[in-house]
C-alpha cells in the first residue's frame, strides 16, 4: 500500500468515476483501475463496487476512505511543516435540504473564520442525495428532518450507511406564503384553508416517495401543484403568486426580507431537524 494508491482512491471517490479521476490524475484509466485492484487485493477488501452503470463506494470503502483521508492530511501537514509551505486550505462541506437558516448559519461561520484559506461547499439538494453525500464523504454534515412518518425508513438508511442522526431542534409545521397572500393576516392556518391554493414542493427526482419529501406535511393529492428544484425559485413563486409550501417556520429576515411570512399550520405533528 502506497500514499499514491491512497490518493488515487480518494480522487475516485471525489469524482464518482474511474474515468474522470484518471483524467484529473493524468494517468490512463486501466493503470488507475489496476492500481486500485492491487490495493484491494493487498488489503482483502472491496473499496469500490463495479457495475455496468459505473462505480459506487462499498461499506468497507467508506471506512477505508475515512482512514485514507486522515493519513493523506497528516502526511501533507508533515511535508508542509518541514518544507515551509503554506498549509492547504481548510475544507468543509454541507449537504442540506432547502433551509434558509442553514445559509444564515453558514454566513455566520464564515464571519467567524480565523483563516485566510478555505474551500467550503454548501449544497442544497434532494433528501436521498444528502444521505449519499455524507455516506460517500462528499460532505461532512447533512441537514434534514425526520418525523413519525419517515423515521423508520430514514433510520434504516442511516444505519445501513453507518451514519448518526443528531437532532438540532423540534418544530411544528408552518405554512410559508407571500405577504400579499389572502391568508397572510391569519394567526394560524388549517389544511382546509389552504386547499384552494397552489402547493409548491421540492422535486426529489427518482426518489420521489413521501418518505423523502422535504415538505413536513404532504398535500400530494392537491389539484394544483408546482415542483421546483431551488429555493430562489420557490421564494419568487411564493412572493409573486398565491401559492404556499410547508416548512420549519424559520424565516431569516436578513436573507428574505419581509416578503415571505411563516404561519403555524393547525397540526399536532412534530418534526425533528
Amino acid at each position: 500500500m502506497t500514499l499514491q494508491q491512497l490518493k488515487y482512491a480518494i480522487e475516485i471517490s471525489n469524482c464518482g468515476s474511474m474515468n474522470e479521476a484518471a483524467k484529473r490524475l493524468f494517468i490512463s484509466q486501466p493503470s488507475l483501475s489496476n492500481s486500485i485492484r492491487e490495493l484491494e487485493n493487498e488489503l482483502g477488501i472491496t473499496i469500490f463496487d463495479r457495475t455496468n452503470r459505473g462505480i459506487s463506494i462499498s461499506l468497507e470503502g467508506v471506512e477505508f476512505l475515512g482512514y485514507a483521508r486522515q493519513i493523506i492530511e497528516q502526511t501533507e501537514l508533515l511535508e508542509n511543516h518541514y518544507k515551509g509551505i503554506k498549509l492547504n486550505p481548510a475544507h468543509f462541506s454541507i449537504s442540506t435540504q432547502h433551509y434558509a437558516f442553514v445559509v444564515d448559519a453558514f454566513i455566520r461561520l464564515m464571519k467567524q473564520l480565523d483563516t485566510t484559506q478555505y474551500e467550503f461547499n454548501l449544497r442544497e439538494t434532494k433528501t436521498y442525495e444528502i444521505i449519499d453525500d455524507v455516506r460517500t464523504l462528499r460532505s461532512d454534515v447533512g441537514i434534514l428532518y425526520i418525523d413519525d412518518h419517515n423515521s423508520r425508513v430514514m433510520n434504516k438508511l442511516f444505519s445501513d450507511s453507518n451514519l448518526k442522526f443528531t437532532p438540532l431542534f423540534n418544530t411544528n409545521p408552518h405554512v410559508f406564503i407571500g405577504k400579499k397572500h389572502p391568508l397572510a393576516v391569519r394567526e394560524s392556518i388549517s389544511a382546509k384553508d389552504i386547499e384552494p391554493f397552489t402547493y409548491i414542493k421540492f422535486d426529489q427526482g427518482e426518489n420521489n416517495s413521501l418518505h423523502f419529501s422535504e415538505e413536513m406535511i404532504n398535500f400530494s393529492e392537491t389539484d394544483k401543484m408546482i415542483r421546483v428544484n431551488d429555493r430562489a425559485t420557490l421564494s419568487n413563486l411564493l412572493i409573486g403568486t398565491n401559492s404556499y409550501t410547508i416548512g420549519t417556520g424559520v424565516v431569516v429576515s436578513n436573507l428574505n426580507g419581509d416578503e415571505i411570512k411563516s404561519i403555524p399550520l393547525e397540526s399536532s405533528e412534530i418534526f425533528t431537524v
